[in-house]
């Protein structure tokens, strides 16, 4: 009886993964279409895909998890949009950092993700258009900002289309098993920062900590030598082919990274929106105080407030805010205008729908 029912619910699936397959043909096709009506304008419409993934999450009746349903309907886009063209993202390499995983989560697997020596050469390719979309660092819940994502966002003209907030778990990788003979320990600056009481409790005190560019490019210099260890990801063991001493050493169990997606585009109104601006105040007690007053006049709600000094002269600070809403709420907009009349500075660095998780 059992082999009768197996065959029955085996039967059903197969019949629905043949529906299944004619109807991603045919979303496809309609996606093809829409790409030949836009005639090569732009391909790309986060506002529209977070619009799609929003209203998928809303219909699902379970029993697959929200999150679930959401990343396979991005691969689904992702598919779609590549029959017009696959999109190129830049972001820091080599290949196995967490900002790559970034940039798949968002883009999807058709995307063509290109690694960059640096994070100044990811932005430099797309600001010439010879990739479509950067995807860059710009805060961990444990370790804060990330300082050259928000000075580059500054001076460049790429405005922000998107964020991706990925969980991020470091493991101590090797090139083979047991902790014996390692003397040293390589991994970006962060990620030290973030396993440093691990290490404190599991590693001798001789052994050093390295800091290299990225965990990735940790992971690859502890492949040609078998007296290192790495601090890295999965994606980054698999690609080294490294052994797995250790799983989940963060030290904070919720550590994320929040990412943002730029291009040279802007993004319309979704309902579920972000604004991130950089601002100066001037150097003088309640300065920040009085030059923040718009924003709270105007019942907008900040999510982020961060201080860089600024480049301009000594102790004079920029200001980066991120606020619920999009540019073109009328809100926000008088609010924008109030900080305009109140700095010399204002710079909207782009609005862009919340993440979809």
């Amino acid at each position: 009886m059992s082999e009768e029912l197996l065959k029955q619910h085996r039967d059903a699936i197969d019949s629905i993964d043949a529906q299944i397959l004619h109807l991603l043909n045919s979303r496809a096709s309609h996606a093809r279409e829409i790409g030949e009506i836009k005639g090569g304008g732009i391909i790309y419409r986060p506002e529209r895909e977070a619009q799609v993934l929003r209203r998928i999450q809303q219909l699902n009746p379970g029993p697959l998890p929200n999150e679930s349903v959401a990343r396979l309907f991005r691969e689904v886009m992702s598919e779609c949009l590549a029959l017009e063209k696959p999109l190129s993202i830049a972001y820091l390499g080599p290949e196995g950092t967490f900002t790559q995983l970034a940039a798949i989560k968002h883009f999807g697997h058709a995307a063509r993700t290109v690694a960059c020596a640096s994070v100044d050469e990811a932005f430099r390719l797309v600001e010439s258009r010879t990739l479509d979309y950067v995807v860059a660092p710009v805060e961990n819940s444990t370790e804060g900002a990330v300082g050259r994502t928000l000075d580059l966002m500054v001076s460049s003209p790429l405005r922000i289309c998107g964020e991706v907030v990925l969980r991020i778990h470091h493991h101590l990788l090797r090139k083979q098993e047991g902790m014996n003979g390692i003397t040293r320990v390589y991994a970006h600056a962060q990620a030290l920062a973030q396993c440093h009481e691990w290490l404190n409790k599991n590693l001798p005190a001789h052994v050093e900590r390295v800091s290299v560019a990225s965990n990735a490019e940790a992971a690859r210099l502890a492949g040609e030598d078998a007296n290192a260890a790495a601090i890295a990801g999965q994606a980054a063991a698999e690609r080294y082919g490294l052994v797995k001493l250790a799983e989940n050493i963060e030290d904070e169990p919720n550590n994320t990274t929040r990412f943002l997606v730029l291009g040279n585009q802007q993004v319309g109104v979704t309902g579920q929106d972000k604004t991130s601006i950089v601002v100066a105040a001037p150097n003088r007690p309640g300065a920040v105080h009085q030059l923040l007053a718009p924003v709270a006049d105007n019942g907008v709600s900040m999510t982020k407030f961060e201080s860089r000094p600024s480049r301009a002269g000594l102790w004079d600070y920029v200001f980066f805010i991120d606020m619920e809403g999009h540019h073109d709420d009328a809100n926000v907009a008088t609010a924008l205008a109030g900080l305009s009349e109140r700095t010399s500075f204002v710079k909207v660095l782009g609005s862009y729908p919340q993440a979809v998780l």
